[in-house]
């Protein structure tokens, strides 16, 4: 059932005891989301806690260096940024049918949650989430303020996606009058890297393969990738735009593997091509210009796979490309 900001305002004033759920491999809007509504939840006086099924990546740690997780047996269910059960994780899995609140902005939202409140056109689930907030008349504090600002700055790139609007702007400056430290986390989300975060960022360029008339590349990463070279699978979180900085290039796509035969795909578009309709044939989905899918099999049929669904996109016959 679709809500309204009014209606999910006064749903959560009328609980107390949250568990907050974010989705597996978690990015910047979608702990941003959590830990945001988490501390805004507690101000209240509520007991909340963010739960994932993967570990907290340590590049939020500002995000919950000071959390702590209370004890509490909990009342309600609600999700963030998770656009179908399924991303929520075998750790989470038990509560898949629980979720009475989903508070998203992805178009390819399965309706899963008792209550829905998806504004597919917000630029991050952050935003969406700043407006509750403000509906509920909740105490947004500097932590509370730098969460939401990060979910929305991760999710557009900076602000240079074709998701950035003027709201997204808006609610970003309303959100540094709270005293965020934009410098800060804008240097730590896209200019800081680790050693072993460039020595990723270089498999993904130097194993890049063109397809299609050089309008689609394909990076894989397996697990061999990784312990060969020395990097983690968190260093990848944020690296699936690279896919499309060639020159000419329309769509790229990350294949990351997660467990043995089993591969993550972020598929991402630089021209007009749906990538979320693509990645549903798959089973996934997520935004016009940013969306994923899950298969498991061997590498290459994979590849295979997914250029068939690629090539019409882009006006090409696969078996003559």
């Amino acid at each position: 059932m679709q809500i309204n900001l009014k209606e999910t305002a006064e749903f959560l004033k009328s609980r107390d005891k949250f568990y907050i759920l974010t989705h597996q491999s978690p990015d910047g809007d979608t702990m941003g989301a959590g830990f945001g509504l988490c501390y805004a939840l507690r101000s209240m006086g509520k007991s909340a806690n963010v739960l994932c099924s993967d570990e907290f990546p340590k590049r939020y740690g500002f995000m919950y260096k000071d959390y702590g997780p209370q004890k509490f047996s909990p009342e309600t269910i609600v999700a963030v940024d998770v656009a179908d059960a399924k991303l929520l994780g075998s750790k989470l899995a038990q509560y898949g049918d629980y979720v009475e609140l989903c508070i998203d902005h992805h178009v390819s939202n399965t309706g899963y949650a008792k209550r829905l409140l998806v504004y597919p056109d917000a630029s991050a689930a952050c935003e969406v989430l700043y407006r509750v907030l403000a509906e509920m008349g909740a105490d947004i504090d500097k932590r509370t303020a730098e969460c939401l600002y990060t979910g929305i700055a991760t999710d557009t790139g900076c602000f240079k996606y074709g998701n950035t609007t003027k709201l997204a702007h808006t609610i970003s400056a309303k959100l540094m009058e709270h005293g965020v430290d934009i410098e800060s986390i804008n240097r730590d989300m896209f200019d800081r890297k680790s050693k072993e975060r460039l020595i990723a960022e270089k498999h993904i360029l130097s194993d890049m393969e063109y397809y299609l008339d050089d309008k689609c590349t394909i990076t894989a990463v397996t697990l061999a990738d990784m312990e060969s070279k020395g990097f983690s699978s968190e260093e990848l979180e944020g690296t699936a735009g690279i896919t499309v900085q060639p020159e000419g290039v329309q769509v790229g796509v990350l294949i990351k593997e997660k467990e043995k035969g089993k591969f993550k795909v972020s598929m991402r578009s630089a021209s007009e091509v749906d990538v979320s309709a693509i990645c549903a044939k798959f089973g996934g989905g997520g935004h016009v210009k940013a969306a994923g899918c899950t298969l498991e099999g061997e590498l290459e049929d994979i590849k295979l796979k997914l250029l068939s669904g690629i090539a019409p996109s882009l006006g090409i016959d696969l078996w003559l490309a």
